[in-house]
């Protein structure tokens, strides 16, 4: 391990934990979250074009060939063809609250990541004074690298904690805001497709 880390004292261990399980978050979710495997728009368009010419049971078996939550989501409309428009839309919205859930699994986390972060820098701060009264207490002032090794160890945590905490906030925010967007283009997708099927 670098110096740096060394002197930044035991509570460097649970903040790189936290980084390296946010990354770990990131990088999954970047992955899960690709539009092909969200919203795939070549199904889309075979899925529209075979419901516009009637073919339902086709429209029904793509669907469930497509693991996508789009392909899930359009299914509950789709699989209640010619059925009541409120039955249809329920079926929808129940299916929908599902994919949602999963789509925004484990992005919750890396909230409380950069919430515990500065938290654990902060932490590391009040040993590393407490760690600079002792040697003043013990030994007075005059051991300048006794009381230097207390100040690092508080500057190098609060510093460390920080830099986990910003980068993890943003991707916090970028992965909510890229969930939000899919379910926007999801619900209108199935606002569509609950006018074709759905009973006249």
């Amino acid at each position: 391990m670098p110096q740096w880390f060394m002197d930044g004292g035991p509570v460097m261990w649970p903040i790189l934990v936290c980084s390296i399980a946010a990354l770990s978050i990131f990088l999954e979710k970047l992955y899960s979250l690709r539009r092909e495997k969200v919203a795939p728009p070549s199904f889309l368009k075979t899925l529209q074009e075979l419901i516009s010419h009637k073919k339902i049971s086709e429209a029904k078996a793509i669907c469930q060939q497509n693991a996508s939550p789009l392909a899930n989501i359009l299914h509950a409309g789709v699989s209640l063809h010619g059925k009541k428009r409120e039955r249809v839309k329920e079926n929808i919205e129940e299916a929908g609250k599902k994919e949602a859930l999963q789509l925004n699994r484990n992005i919750g986390a890396l909230a409380t990541i950069a919430h515990i972060s500065p938290l654990l820098g902060l932490l590391g701060t009040v040993t590393g004074m407490l760690r600079v009264f002792h040697v003043i207490t013990t030994q007075g002032v005059g051991n300048a690298q006794s009381l230097a090794g207390g100040i690092a160890e508080a500057l190098i945590t609060t510093i460390a904690g920080l830099i986990v905490a910003i980068p993890t906030v943003v991707a916090y925010r970028y992965l909510t805001s890229k969930v939000k967007t899919y379910l926007t283009e999801i619900e209108e997708h199935a606002l569509q497709i609950m006018d074709w099927v759905a009973e006249e």
